[in-house]
């Protein structure tokens, strides 16, 4: 395991802090918390216990479990407009059942949609095809077959954060991301397109685009006649204002914002040396664990300071860190890294402990270890402050300044109307 390093370059946020040095937060919540919730802070931060092992697990059960969460999830939310006088806590259901849906259609997206694209969900490749093409014609993802080939050149390491990366293609096209950027202005932009209409607008006619009109006939109508048939069946029924609710919400406006922050900390930009290598040791710097979670207190519990401090942490454990794990870092998205370097493995239904295993064996056939970071927002933090110390030429980029001016130009050569 490789502590995750002060960022390269001195314009990089100081208040970032990773990992200490000989700290490890998972391995104190081991050591200073009973064994009966250890399961779930290995599920909750995505790290095992010291010689944990792994439970075994099969593709079919996150299918499983992904339908679960979103069938309850929006039982969950109708449930309350459907009493006849349902009890102020009832309407808790309603946020619970928003997070369960949009929970469910994030494994979808980053679990078994992308590994059917790897081939390591079902058995055999047209069954991972299959199943591919129908879940992107439902969820308005990207035609499968298209995202496939895309997702292939996203694992090139000569093509990782370059034009062709549809990681880049999405941060720095899509989000308006740009390299040398200040990283407080960047900042603003993530957190003013999590509330643009103009933003969402976008992010989701492209993905009606290239999930309904692609020209595939099969995967069009596949789409377009689900799509129209549940919009005219809530209609007839009266229903339509639950289906917009408790449907059409999750897989529009909050899975989008799921998307932006889960993308924002799959990858970071190196220092120009490693950009240029372009090599395994670029694949290592580029990819970190992201892990939900703090080291717990020092402090006994039988003082009140000590009381005190264990009550703050679950309370975060249990709110933020929680919430992060159900609505971003769903499934094996912590372990993107490990992903990078075993993308065809199918090992990563027990991604948990793989993921640890691998670490601790040295990682062979790369040479570094693995990096992580705890806590979402200061992954992003890390992440952007990468992007604002990279110069735009290092990824084959120009400043934001000389695209506009170009852009401008080409404006003004166009016959006006």
């Amino acid at each position: 395991m490789v502590v995750l390093p002060p960022p390269p370059e001195a314009i990089f946020s100081r208040e970032f802090q990773g990992s200490r040095a000989g700290s490890q937060p998972r391995e104190a919540m081991a050591t200073r918390l009973p064994a009966y919730v250890q399961p779930f802070l290995t599920w909750l931060t995505a790290k095992p216990a010291p010689g944990e092992a792994p439970p075994p697990r099969s593709a079919l059960s996150f299918v499983l479990g992904a339908l679960a969460w979103v069938f309850g999830g929006c039982a969950l939310t109708v449930l309350p407009f459907l009493l006849t006088e349902p009890a102020l806590a009832a309407w808790l259901l309603v946020p619970a059942g928003l997070l369960a849906t949009s929970c469910g259609l994030g494994i979808f997206q980053v679990v078994i949609f992308h590994h059917c694209s790897h081939g390591t969900v079902f058995a055999t490749r047209e069954r991972n095809h299959q199943a591919g093409r129908l879940i992107s014609a439902l969820l308005l993802f990207k035609r499968f077959d298209d995202y496939q080939r895309e997702h292939m050149i996203h694992h090139s390491a000569k093509k990782l954060l370059t034009e062709e990366d549809e990681f880049a293609d999405f941060v720095l096209g899509l989000c308006g991301l740009e390299a040398g950027v200040p990283k407080r202005e960047l900042w603003r932009r993530v957190l003013v397109n999590c509330i643009s209409p103009a933003f969402h607008w976008r992010f989701l006619s492209r993905r009606v685009k290239a999930s309904m009109f692609t020209g595939d006939a099969a995967h069009d109508w596949t789409g377009r006649l689900a799509w129209g048939g549940a919009i005219s069946l809530t209609l007839a029924t009266g229903t339509f204002g639950l289906f917009l609710f408790a449907w059409v919400l999750p897989v529009t406006i909050l899975l989008q914002i799921a998307t932006v922050f889960r993308i924002l900390v799959e990858h970071s930009f190196p220092e120009p040396q490693l950009i240029a290598q372009r090599d395994k040791e670029f694949v290592c710097h580029a990819s970190v664990g992201v892990f939900p979670g703090r080291e717990p207190p020092l402090e006994c519990a039988r003082s009140l300071a000590g009381l005190m401090a264990w009550t703050a942490w679950w309370a975060e454990m249990l709110t933020v860190h929680l919430f992060v794990r159900l609505f971003v870092l769903v499934g094996d998205a912590p372990c993107h890294d490990y992903h990078h370097r075993r993308p065809a493995t199918r090992r990563w239904t027990t991604y948990i402990h793989a993921r640890q295993q691998d670490a601790d064996a040295g990682s062979p056939g790369f040479p570094t270890g693995y990096f992580e970071a705890w806590g979402l927002m200061r992954a992003v933090d890390r992440n952007l402050a990468s992007l604002s110390a990279t110069r735009p030429a290092t990824i084959g980029r120009e400043p934001a300044a000389e695209r506009s001016t170009a852009g401008l130009g080409l404006q003004h050569a166009l016959p006006q109307g």
